[in-house]
């Protein structure tokens, strides 16, 4: 028998309620990405993202108090995303100093490879931005996206492969030689990918007291692309 109770019928509504909120914070999202993409971070504006969502004022403020708590829920949905592609990346692996090497390579993805370029150029550059800004609350989203190389960092120090390594703050240091690369890249200043990502591999693995000989010039084959990260 189907179950019609009054306290049943409340779940279902709750339930559909949730799943259209959920739907609705997802379309501002997307609205908002694709804003960005054309009037960045200063030029967009609630009204904007509306028009791109198709939405009232009041669905806006359903789910953010400002256009900054928006910016910063883009922030965290694309780390988390951006997460996702390294283990993706990192995969193949069969060792935590193969998969250091490859989360390497899957960042610097972000200076050599178009496609990931192209979907995550403006916001990285202002979450950058706004990290010196409001650090207590990026870290947060930072901190998603350092997981599995801080996974893998953790790994190597209890085999002894890294024998130097603090994962925490090492793994933030990595990201920001790594950064460093892909912002001089955006800035106008390209290097040649084999050469440059090589030396950022050896200059990451000697941090962390690894051994860079066998290691520094492979390169861990990522899987297919699948859906690049906005």
């Amino acid at each position: 028998m189907v179950d019609i109770s009054p306290v049943s019928q409340r779940r279902a509504r709750l339930e559909k309620d949730l799943e259209q909120d959920h739907q609705e914070e997802g379309l501002l999202l997307e609205a908002a990405r694709g804003v960005l993409h054309v009037k960045g971070v200063s030029g967009m504006t609630v009204r904007d993202v509306l028009a791109q969502a198709n939405l009232g004022t009041r669905a806006f403020y359903r789910h953010f108090a400002s256009k900054d708590e928006l910016v910063l829920a883009m922030f965290t949905r694309a780390a988390a995303e951006e997460a996702e592609r390294l283990r993706r990346r990192m995969a193949p692996a069969t060792d935590p100093l193969m998969a250091v090497i490859a989360w390497i390579d899957g960042r610097l993805d972000l200076a050599f490879d178009r496609r990931i370029t192209a979907n995550l150029q403006d916001l990285s550059t202002e979450a950058q931005l706004r990290r010196r800004e409001t650090p207590a609350e990026l870290q947060l989203a930072y901190d998603v996206m350092l997981a599995p190389l801080v996974e893998q960092l953790r790994m190597g120090q209890e085999r002894g492969v890294f024998t130097e390594v603090n994962p925490e703050p090492d793994a933030r240091s990595i990201h920001d030689v790594v950064w460093g690369v892909v912002e001089a890249h955006w800035s106008g200043f390209p290097q040649r990918k084999r050469e440059t990502r090589d030396r950022v591999v050896r200059f990451c693995l000697r941090a962390i007291g690894a051994s860079v000989d066998a290691s520094a010039s492979q390169d861990v084959r990522r899987p297919s692309p699948g859906r690049a990260v906005r």
